[in-house]
C-alpha cells in the first residue's frame, strides 16, 4: 500500500528502504480503507486506489514538493470517486422515432438575431460599424479604437450608446422585451410591419 506520509515513513513501514523526506510516497492503509469504505466492493476501490496512484506517480518531483501530499492524494481519491459514480450513472436510450424539434416555429434566440440582422442597417454608418466589429466579429474594443484613431475611453463610449441604439430598435420593431437585469427575458412579439 502506499500512503503519503512524510517523514514518518520508516516508522510506518518499517524495512522499506526509503530516505525520509518530506512528501514522499509511501504506502499505507488509510486510503484503500477509504475508498473500500466508499465504494463497498473491495476489487472496485483496488482498481480506484490503483488509478490514485497512477496519478501521483504521473506527479513525479511534483509529488515530493506538495506541501500536503496526504491530502491532495485524497483528494484525488475524492476525485476517483465522483468520476466513478459518474461512469455508473444510469442511461436511457433515445427513441429512434423522435421529431427532430416538437416544433416548426424558430426559437426566440433565431427570432432575436433575425431582428439584429434587419435593424441593423437602421443605425447610423458608425454605429452599425462599430456593433458589427465588436459584437459580431468579436473584435476587441482596444482593436477597433487603434483602427479608428480613437482613445479606449472613446471607443468603450461610442459602444455603448450603439448598443443603446440598437436596444432601442429592438424594443420598439422586434417586441423584445427585458426582465429587471436587463437580460432578453420573454418570447419574442411578432414584429410590426415595416414603415
Amino acid at each position: 500500500m502506499v500512503v503519503a506520509a512524510g517523514c514518518e515513513s520508516p516508522r510506518l513501514v518499517p524495512g522499506l528502504p526509503v530516505v525520509p523526506r518530506k512528501g514522499h510516497l509511501v504506502i499505507t492503509d488509510r486510503c484503500p480503507r477509504f475508498l473500500r469504505h466508499q465504494v463497498g466492493d473491495p476489487h472496485r476501490a483496488d482498481d480506484l486506489l490503483q488509478e490514485v496512484f497512477v496519478k501521483a506517480m504521473r506527479q513525479g518531483q511534483g509529488f515530493c514538493d506538495l506541501l500536503q501530499p496526504r491530502a491532495w492524494l485524497f483528494q484525488v481519491a475524492r476525485n476517483a470517486l465522483i468520476d466513478e459514480a459518474r461512469r455508473q450513472r444510469p442511461t436511457v436510450a433515445l427513441d429512434e422515432d423522435l421529431p427532430a424539434s416538437l416544433s416548426d416555429e424558430p426559437s426566440p434566440v433565431d427570432e432575436l438575431a433575425g431582428c439584429v440582422e434587419r435593424n441593423l442597417p437602421r443605425l447610423e454608418a458608425g454605429d452599425h460599424d462599430i456593433l458589427r466589429r465588436c459584437d459580431l466579429e468579436g473584435w476587441r474594443v482596444h482593436e477597433y479604437a487603434d483602427r479608428e484613431g480613437l482613445t479606449l475611453a472613446a471607443a468603450k463610449a461610442r459602444l455603448r450608446r450603439a448598443r443603446m441604439r440598437l436596444r432601442q430598435l429592438l424594443v420598439e420593431r422586434c417586441g423584445v422585451r427585458f426582465d429587471q437585469q436587463g437580460d432578453v427575458c420573454c418570447a419574442l412579439t411578432p414584429p410590426p410591419p415595416p414603415r
